[in-house]
């Protein structure tokens, strides 16, 4: 198997379990990490969305998890198709949320470039409906 397909691998199970979970397997993400890491949102900590600001180590990547789950509910992540090629895969698929303070729900496209080197994630960029989210979390 090439290394485009063992990553791709990787993802998808990490998503299977994300979805599955509804968000419980944290602990399986954080295991697929290197310990340095450039992870980038593009809600960057704005609009109400303060646990998407860049980090650069799995131990900050941490803050990014438990904001994510702590304010937010899952309601669905599906990965609708996957893009291996050489040591990047591409996610493309939507993502359903309800925020807790306030019970606002809100779905967005989503699209992840996942970025590999020797089977762990070192690089990690979410591409989704900002506007959609901070308006949720806002109320």
């Amino acid at each position: 198997m090439s290394d485009a397909q063992t990553n791709k691998g990787i993802l998808k199970d990490a998503y299977d379990k994300w979805d599955a979970t509804k968000g419980g397997s944290v602990d399986h993400w954080m295991s697929i990490m290197a310990d340095k890491i450039d992870f980038r949102s593009l809600a960057d900590g704005e609009g109400g969305l303060n646990f998407t600001k860049t980090v650069e180590t799995r131990d900050e990547l941490q803050r990014y998890f438990d904001g994510l789950v702590g304010d937010l509910e899952m309601i669905h992540y599906t990965v609708d198709k996957y893009f291996a090629d050489g040591d990047t895969v591409i996610s493309m698929g939507r993502t359903a949320w309800r925020v807790k303070a306030n019970g606002n729900e809100f779905e967005t496209p989503k699209v992840d470039v996942v970025r590999f080197e020797n089977g762990k994630i070192v690089a990690f960029f979410e591409y989704y409906d900002t506007a959609k989210a901070q308006a949720a979390v806002q109320g």
